[in-house]
């Protein structure tokens, strides 16, 4: 008996990298107008998705993404600023990340244990 080739509805439940929300439930969900979102990604803080059709689709990272910058932008952070502040954050939290991965497998806080 061959696979189905067809996915499972519930494939990408879970999968917060998965394109599922088009620009104007995006825009509705994060409280903006598709205009900011459409700013956000000339900006290249996000680069939405395409269906085949060519419409935008937005996964629920960067709909987070976009949230984050609209909370900066609320409070007067200009667009840009609000982007870079974003990329800056994003990648302090990676670097936290990989550091606290390098320590543990280094054996602790300090290094290698020592004997």
């Amino acid at each position: 008996m061959a696979p189905d080739p067809r996915p499972n509805a519930t494939d990408h439940l879970d999968d917060d990298d998965y394109p599922a929300y088009t620009m104007g439930r995006a825009a509705e969900i994060i409280g903006t107008t598709p205009a900011f979102l459409r700013a956000l990604g000339e900006a290249r803080l996000i680069t939405p998705l395409r269906s085949g059709g060519g419409h935008r689709r937005y996964s629920r990272y960067q709909l987070r993404i976009a949230a984050r910058a609209r909370e900066l932008v609320d409070q007067g952070t200009p667009i840009e600023a609000a982007c870079r502040i974003i990329i800056l954050e994003d990648q302090l939290e990676d670097a936290l990340r990989l550091n606290e991965e390098l320590r543990r497998r280094e054996g602790g806080p300090d290094g290698p244990a020592r004997g």
